[in-house]
């Protein structure tokens, strides 16, 4: 199915991004530690991750049949949210990556969204293994026409 199909596909996409880029270590080495341009920070993935959805405040089950295909991609997604905000709560809000990447239940948290972000690009038809695309795609792609 593509990404599009949902009603609140522009929503979709932003999650996304942000659980792609929490689900690949090797991307955070390149993108948020060696700060590789075009990305954005650790805390601009949080953003995208809950600004619109208010998923650091209640259940993505509340968005089934308009940004979640099913219940088992809500599960999924509240599952990776909960393991990356209860660090940025430990850690703060404006800890450099460094201390992110390093707190023990970081890779749970890497893990968790592994999982979300597999489940959602594999329901939209795309690759899971594909590397995040940088912030400027994302914008064309959320773009309004």
């Amino acid at each position: 199915m593509p990404l599009t199909d949902l009603p609140w596909w522009r929503w979709r996409a932003r999650i996304r991004s942000a659980l792609h880029m929490f689900s690949d270590p090797a991307f955070q080495q390149a993108a948020w530690l060696d700060g590789r341009d075009g990305y954005g920070d650790l805390t601009d993935a949080v953003y995208r991750l809950v600004e619109d959805t208010w998923l650091d405040r209640w259940s993505a089950e509340r968005y089934v049949g308009s940004i979640f295909r099913d219940s088992a991609e809500a599960v999924a997604v509240d599952a990776a949210v909960l393991r990356v905000l209860r660090i940025l709560h430990q850690v703060g809000g404006d800890a450099p990556a460094a201390v992110y990447l390093g707190h023990p239940d970081w890779p749970e948290a890497v893990q968790a969204a592994r999982e979300a972000h597999h489940r959602l690009a594999v329901n939209d038809g795309d690759d899971p293994d594909l590397p995040p695309r940088p912030l400027d795609e994302l914008r064309q792609l959320t773009a309004h026409h």
